[in-house]
């Protein structure tokens, strides 16, 4: 084998290591929770109000996370990335063995600071400190890997009867045994010194940090409420549809996005990207009110799925270049606001269901947010 291919090969694995840490982190630690909640729903566990509590606990955990994390150098994310993926195993195998409902919403909270942890110190390990850029892909994708790898292994052991407390030790378990291949792989992978090539030719305008701040922000509030929900909207509007099914298609349209939305932004730039990616979530989003049918919902599950990675595809690289030249840690700022703008979604859908009794209000108002992001831009990026 050439150094070439061997230095390709060795490229593969590092960057498959860091995407195993963002399943684990995000698509077990955090997004898991969406198709277990029902079954937790139906045991009598908790209710609607719990849930959207322990979404909340979730997502400020997630900001909390971000928020210590916006000092962590690239040289502290190897650390950090182990810490993030023990630290998940830990609160998804305790959420087998507890019942109260503060305890489950404390633990909801804790397992979104490690969601931070991952999100950050995985990218910052691929991006900076291997100096992965073109592996942007494969590193989100891991997201999407996570969210059907868990929504898959729910749907085989959701016909044996299992109870939501045998789904999480389930998940736990997975998530060590994941856990194990990714740090073998982290520990294997040697720094480079030599940056790769990254997205220049037709994109030489480098954007604004605080427009895309505004956007990252926006785009955090607007597909949240997709994420946490779709699985209940779907059981309460179509009873006979798997809602895991449904939530495993949201997971496996977010594997080919991060590559597709990458090539688009290779080829036309951030302003074409990033206002294609968020004008068509907007889309997806508002898609059960518009056509509230069995493929209405397969289509927006479809839709924010292979949209919503894909925003942080395009968006998560760029920053990374204007960090360089600021000397800050924009990743990690990006993550405080994206984290904001999804605490923001659940309690307003929380209020609003309240009033109307329904999640079309909510859905609105995050396609609304969706297509101001857009607006912004088209004008600012």
């Amino acid at each position: 084998m050439t150094e070439l291919a061997k230095n390709s090969n060795s490229a593969l694995q590092t960057a498959i290591s860091a995407a195993l840490i963002m399943a684990i982190g995000m698509g077990f630690g955090r997004f898991a929770f969406t198709a277990v909640y029902p079954h937790m729903i139906d045991e009598g566990i908790i209710n609607l109000q719990h849930a959207s509590l322990a979404a909340s606990a979730n997502y400020a955990g997630y900001l909390l996370g971000a928020l210590f994390a916006i000092k962590m150098k690239p040289q502290q994310s190897y650390l950090g990335s182990i810490v993030a993926t023990m630290g998940t195993v830990f609160c998804l195998i305790l959420l087998s063995c507890i019942n109260r409902i503060g305890l489950i919403i404390m633990v909801r909270g804790l397992a979104g600071v490690f969601s931070a942890f991952a999100m950050i110190s995985a990218s910052l390990w691929l991006l900076e400190q291997q100096k992965q850029t073109h592996q942007a892909p494969i590193l989100y994708a891991g997201v999407g890997l996570g969210i059907a790898l868990s929504a898959e292994l729910l749907v085989f052991v959701t016909h044996l009867s299992w109870h939501s407390k045998l789904l999480w030790l389930l998940l736990g378990i997975s998530s060590l045994i994941l856990g194990c291949i990714a740090m073998f792989g982290l520990s294997r992978a040697q720094p480079n010194t030599v940056a790769t090539h990254e997205i220049s030719s037709t994109n030489r305008k480098v954007p604004h940090a605080y427009a895309l701040i505004v956007i990252y922000a926006l785009a955090g509030f607007g597909y949240i409420i997709t994420a946490t929900y779709l699985p209940l909207l779907v059981r309460n509007a179509l009873p006979n549809l798997d809602a895991a099914q449904i939530w495993a298609i949201f997971g496996l349209g977010a594997i080919p996005s991060c590559f597709f939305w990458h090539r688009i932004h290779s080829s036309f730039g951030t302003q074409v990207a990033l206002s294609s990616n968020l004008g068509l979530q907007a889309f997806g989003v508002v898609l059960p009110v518009l056509l509230p049918t069995t493929l209405g919902y397969l289509l927006s599950a479809f839709l924010v799925g292979a949209t919503f990675m894909g925003t942080v595809t395009i968006v998560m690289p760029v920053a990374q270049r204007i960090a360089r030249q600021a000397q800050n840690n924009l990743i990690a700022l990006m993550t405080v606001v994206y984290g904001l703008g999804q605490i923001i979604g659940p309690m307003l859908s929380n209020a609003l269901f309240s009033i109307h009794h329904t999640f079309n209000s909510s859905l609105l108002a995050a396609c609304s947010a969706l297509f101001i992001a857009t607006a912004i831009s088209l004008k600012a990026i």
